[in-house]
Parts: C-alpha cells; structure tokens; sequence
C-alpha cells in the first residue's frame, strides 16, 4: 500500500479528507445522527441503539473523538459521549466553503 503523502496538499485539504473519510462509514453516521437526536451525553446504549458489537462501536467512536467531532467525560467506569459544538461549527464551515464553490467552466 502506498503513502497517502499528505505533506504535499493543504491543510484545508487534509482537513476535508479527514472529515469526508469520518463520514464514509454509515455506523458513525448513525452514531451522530443518534447523538443530535437524543441531544445529551450518552454512556452506553450506544450498542443497543446502533447494532453492533462493543468493539466495533468503540473503535467508530475513537475515530470521531480523534478528527473532534464528538468529546467523552469519565463518568465512573464509563465514558460519555455528545457532540463536541465548537468542532461541530468549525466543520460546518470548512465543508460548506468546500461545497459552495461555483463552477465557472465550460468543459465537456
């Protein structure tokens, strides 16, 4: 497998390559989409609401705490998760100055 080499694009494109590679699994789609609706922190019904297995809902939930989508607190012996808002806004942004570009040719 080869180097992504990502110390060639900009920053601004590692950032849209890392969200967009977050967003390309359906389960942490469903994840946040379970953390908008319930709108709290949540401890561990996470398996129970999404279907899958412990370990693979922890390993979906590392990858959106690593990229800041989503923050945990310990609370007791388990961790609790929502949605990190200010990482969340900043997200919105980047994605929709990436997406409102206009295409200004005529090609093809």
């Amino acid at each position: 497998m080869g180097l992504t080499k990502s110390e060639i694009f900009t920053d601004q494109q590692n950032e849209i390559s890392n969200i967009a590679k977050v967003f390309g699994h359906p389960a942490r789609v469903a994840i946040l989409q379970y953390l908008f609706k319930t709108n709290s922190c949540i401890c561990g019904d996470l398996v129970d609401k999404i279907g899958l297995a412990q370990p693979t809902i922890s390993q979906h939930l590392k990858e959106l705490k690593n990229i800041g989508l989503i923050k945990g607190n310990i609370e007791g012996t388990s961790v609790c998760y929502c949605i990190d808002e200010v990482n969340w806004t900043k997200m919105k942004i980047v994605i929709s100055e990436f997406l409102d570009q206009d295409i200004n040719m005529n090609c093809c």
